[in-house]
Formats: structure tokens, sequence, C-alpha cells
């Protein structure tokens, strides 16, 4: 059995303003007992070649992702190649996709209420998915993974607990664990097969809230760096 986390991001993610980097992010998944990792940034595929070692030598096995967005919505695809996910475009190009390589495709937050959620079209486009996120932002009061618990249990997906981890400390609180060898390809095969099972703990108000206003406030001054002194947007670095 295996302690797993799907869904990261760390410093060298295009769109976000993430303070840790990878090796920290392997250290701390580490201290916690997870034994694999997806890397997933967003719209940009991590090599996972130069951290293998660090992770090995630290008892994780790392899985090649990336936080895809796809009509301006986000999809996890895990365990493909960099040049079949870079050329990802539309979800047809992800069905073409899944006819030529064996990886595994996530819905992550589908019905959470923000503009890069599936929401609609998680049902729109639901054949391509393998299974459906159990997001760890939610609290004892809202959470917005209940819609998506609905719609697999309708589907016969499996869930996956991932913490969506922009900061180190939203580690330890969703997981899944996956009864696999700790291999990239026989944990994707275990979770297709339904192999998996969620363990999910709310996060307190405070702490749901001091994640939120990081996060913000980090979007905030993104977006202050981005303008130059006359008004005019700079693109960020890392996007075309």
């Amino acid at each position: 059995m295996l302690k797993i986390e799907l869904h990261s991001h760390t410093s060298d993610d295009p769109s976000d303003v993430i303070p840790h980097d990878t090796f920290a992010l392997i250290e701390t998944a580490a201290a916690h007992g997870y034994q694999a990792l997806a890397v997933t940034l967003h719209d940009r595929q991590l090599d996972p070649a130069p951290f293998a070692g660090f992770a090995r030598e630290r008892g994780i096995t790392l899985i090649p992702g990336i936080e895809r967005t796809i009509c301006g919505r986000h999809v996890l695809l895990l365990n493909f190649s960099v040049t079949a996910t870079a050329a990802v475009r539309s979800f047809d190009d992800v069905r073409r996709l899944k006819q030529r390589e064996r990886g595994l495709v996530i819905a992550p937050h589908p019905f959470f209420p923000a503009p890069n959620s599936l929401l609609s079209l998680a049902v729109a486009q639901q054949d391509i998915f393998d299974a459906v996120e159990y997001n760890a932002m939610f609290t004892a009061s809202f959470n917005f993974n209940v819609k998506a618990a609905r719609w697999a249990r309708e589907l016969g997906l499996p869930m996956v607990g991932n913490g969506d981890v922009h900061r180190l400390d939203q580690l330890g609180t969703t997981w899944s664990i996956v009864d696999a060898a700790p291999d990239a390809d026989a944990i994707c095969a275990a979770i297709r097969e339904g192999r998996v099972s969620v363990h999910a703990h709310p996060l307190g108000a405070l702490k749901a809230a001091s994640i939120l206003g990081s996060l913000l406030l980090a979007d905030i001054k993104r977006g202050l760096a981005l303008e130059t002194p006359g008004g005019r947007r700079l693109q960020p670095s890392g996007n075309s």
C-alpha cells in the first residue's frame, strides 16, 4: 500500500507563485510518509529525472504529470510523455492521447466554484476521465467535493484524494492510498482498476482562510509585478 499525492505545484510553475521548489516538496512529502508524488505544473510538464535520485533516497516514486488547461478548464494528465501532453489543446486531443499512450486522466476539483474548474464540461466530456479528484480544500461546513463524489459513483469511477498543493502545509490533510508496487505504471493501473482509497480530513476554518489568503496575496503581488509604470502588462516568464 502506498500513500500518494497526484496534484502538486512547485516554483517551476509558469502560472502561479509557489514559494517552494521541487526538492522542498519531495522532502516535506517524505516527512509526511508519502511514497509517490506527481508534480503537476500548469501547462508545463516537469522532467522528473533531475529529482528522481533525491526522491528515491527518501522512498518516493515520482510520476510525470501536468495540469493542462483545455478550453479554459483544468485537467490532470499523469504518466504521459512530455511531447504528447504539450500537443494537447482540446478534449478530443485527450481522447487521441489515450489511444496512443497508457496514462491517467483525472478531473481535478471538478465542481468547485472557480473559472478553471470543469463544471458543466465535466459531464459533457466525462468519457475522457479515469478518476475524479477529492480536493483537500474543504471544511466541515463547505465541501464542494460532495457533488464530485456523487458524480464519480454515477460513472463508476474511482476517486483520488489530492492536496492540490500550492503551499507545503497543504500536505497531510487529504491523500490517497493505492494498492500497487512503487512504480508509475503500476500506480496508474491500480487507480484505473479502483484499487485506491481516499483519506480526507476537513481543514479548520482558520487554516483554510490562511491558505486562501496566502494564495490571493501571491496573485495580487504577481499582478502588480507584471505592470510597467506606464500601465502596460508584461508577459510572465515561462508563458508564450
